[in-house]
């Protein structure tokens, strides 16, 4: 299965904001690899497709919490999870 990488980035990491313990940045960034622009700017993204994500805010200073992704939208994310070898290969 061919896939677009940007759209292949995008769900890969709605994954991991479901399956990683209290994601955040820090997190995304040293289990992906990308650059912390790259996440803050996926991240962003994401509502634009109809993900429902919030940041759970989670200690004193402000950027201290976690990701947390409450609807899937349109995606089913079985099909999301079936997929992930897939959507790793479209980002290599």
């Amino acid at each position: 299965m061919e896939l677009n990488p940007v759209f292949a980035r995008r769900l890969y990491l709605a994954l991991l904001v479901e399956h990683i313990e209290r994601p955040n940045v820090p997190k995304l960034i040293e289990k992906t690899g990308w650059p912390r622009r790259t996440i803050q700017d996926v991240l962003k993204a994401l509502p634009g497709l109809g993900f429902e994500l919030t940041f759970i805010q989670d200690g004193k200073r402000h950027n201290d919490g976690y990701y947390k992704l409450s609807d899937w939208g349109p995606f089913d994310p079985a099909w999301v999870e079936d997929r992930e070898n897939d959507l790793i290969s479209a980002l290599a």
